[in-house]
């Protein structure tokens, strides 16, 4: 079952987080990840949430993404982003 990652990224060092931005998307596909939408337009239809840049990604399941979440790779990144954003994150199981 596919997993899916839902991230709601504010960027506030947009320098900072270039490096972030640059070099992520090649941990992702390592992991046999992928980019479903990437802080494309977004339009809020019910409720109180604002996303500011939201994020979805797809991973064939669970065990695929948290190979990629506790990667060697990944744990850099993960520190320029947690640096450089205010995020939200969440994985859910797919159907």
């Amino acid at each position: 079952m596919a997993a899916y990652v839902i991230a709601d990224v504010e960027v506030i060092d947009s320098e900072g987080y270039e490096a972030y931005r640059q070099q992520v998307p090649a941990t992702i596909t390592a992991h046999g990840g992928r980019y479903l939408a990437r802080g494309g337009d977004t339009e809020v239809l019910e409720g109180s949430w604002s996303p500011k840049r939201c994020v979805i990604l797809e991973f064939p399941d669970m065990a695929r993404f948290r190979a990629w979440w506790t990667s060697p790779e990944y744990a850099p990144l993960r520190t320029i982003r947690e640096r450089t954003t205010r995020s939200h994150l969440v994985v859910t199981q797919g159907l």
